[in-house]
């Protein structure tokens, strides 16, 4: 199943008032009276998700953890029970029974940070420091919203109830019902007076340091959940979840495909011919390449378990070495004797061109590749 906020629109913050007006917008235009049979399924949807996010303690075990913690949690599986009396009130004006005052603490936003590192960090793995700006406790109130010496009081429109109630007339004769307090929101209680240095919002703005553990194998675009270490919610609400996403930095000379390095490689025509032994630069340290003699163009060396950490794993991909052979451009009269000396010892001093298909090439290349 969806999301219980995606299916009523509403973001993980919102209030008990903007859950309720989402419900009550969705359960008019889908209800199987108005919309048909078809929606039935959608409307069952809307009603269920709105019976756990209009009630506190079930919305606090969905948001640790989805479905499973409800049940866990002996909340039971969502029904129309508890959502009969807002399909009343979307339908005949009004609510029949309160519900009592709503908690100002909520939780707070999750957050979204980008962190650029190098190709070498995704290779092992990295710990990395992070500073971002948020949403944290406010220190002087402690969250509570109000100023040192004093606490909330008790509303005088609803008496603490956090909703009032009125009598309207309907086609049904006259109906009571209830509506949450305007004077507090209600919240039962009114900040009479608030924290200065929070302006009675539990939360302040500051800087705050992170340490990050990158995890080898990760790639470009990918993102780390630090769970409650997102902002925290109004009057010292729990905190939401912190997202890293992590950005991998081109490198000059090494690439990545999948968990393997791929680097290009350029030796001379001769030390293709006779073959050699050469030292390059990997992430490893020095990496010693054997060049086997009549090493062609396009060849590709591999160095098992030099690449990139796989996630979750502790083996690693390969280093993948793609071989060019150098022909040179500018010779000496010297050089040019000692070209054509070889082409006759060879027989290539006037050589006939043949012609082959590409598949044979392929299969060629193929064929050098797992000698």
């Amino acid at each position: 199943m969806a999301d219980y906020y995606d299916i009523l629109g509403v973001s993980r913050s919102a209030s008990q008032d903007e859950i309720k007006r989402a419900y009550r917008k969705k359960a008019r235009t889908l209800h199987p009276d108005v919309a048909g049979p078809d929606k039935a399924d959608e409307f069952k949807e809307v009603t269920a998700a709105y019976e756990v996010l209009s009630n506190d303690e079930k919305r606090r075990l969905y948001d640790m953890g989805g479905e499973s913690a409800l049940r866990n949690g002996g909340a039971g599986a969502a029904g129309f029970g508890g959502a009969f009396q807002d399909i009343f009130d979307t339908f005949f004006g009004g609510s029949t029974a309160a519900r009592g005052p709503v908690p100002r603490g909520r939780r707070g936003q999750d957050a979204l940070v980008p962190v650029e590192i190098e190709l070498k960090d995704a290779v092992f793995g990295v710990e990395t420091d992070i500073t971002i700006e948020t949403a944290v406790r406010c220190g002087t109130c402690n969250g509570t919203c109000s100023r040192e010496g004093s606490a909330p009081t008790t509303c005088s429109a609803c008496g603490g109830s956090g909703s009032v109630r009125k009598v309207t007339n309907s086609f049904l004769g006259q109906v009571m019902s209830t509506t949450s307090c305007g004077v507090c929101q209600g919240h039962g209680t009114v900040i009479t007076d608030p924290c200065l240095d929070c302006a009675g919002e539990g939360r302040v703005r500051a800087q705050q340091t992170l340490n990050v553990n990158i995890p080898a194998g990760i790639d470009d675009g990918m993102r780390i959940r630090m769970s409650g270490k997102g902002e925290v919610g109004p009057a010292g609400g729990p905190q939401g979840d912190l997202f890293i996403e992590v950005h991998v930095a081109d490198h000059p000379e090494f690439t990545r495909q999948g968990d393997d390095l791929v680097c290009e490689l350029e030796i001379p025509m001769t030390a293709a011919a006779l073959g050699t032994t050469m030292n390059i630069e990997s992430f490893d340290g020095p990496e010693e390449i054997t060049i086997e003699p009549g090493t062609s163009g396009g060849v590709s060396l591999r160095v098992r378990g030099k690449g990139v950490g796989r996630l979750h794993r502790s083996d690693r991909g390969d280093l993948v070495i793609n071989v060019h052979v150098i022909t040179p451009t500018k010779l000496s009269g010297r050089e040019k004797e000692l070209l054509k000396e070889l082409a006759e010892i060879r027989g290539e001093n006037a050589p006939e061109a043949k012609l082959v298909s590409e598949n044979s090439s392929m299969f060629s290349r193929f064929r050098e590749r797992f000698k």
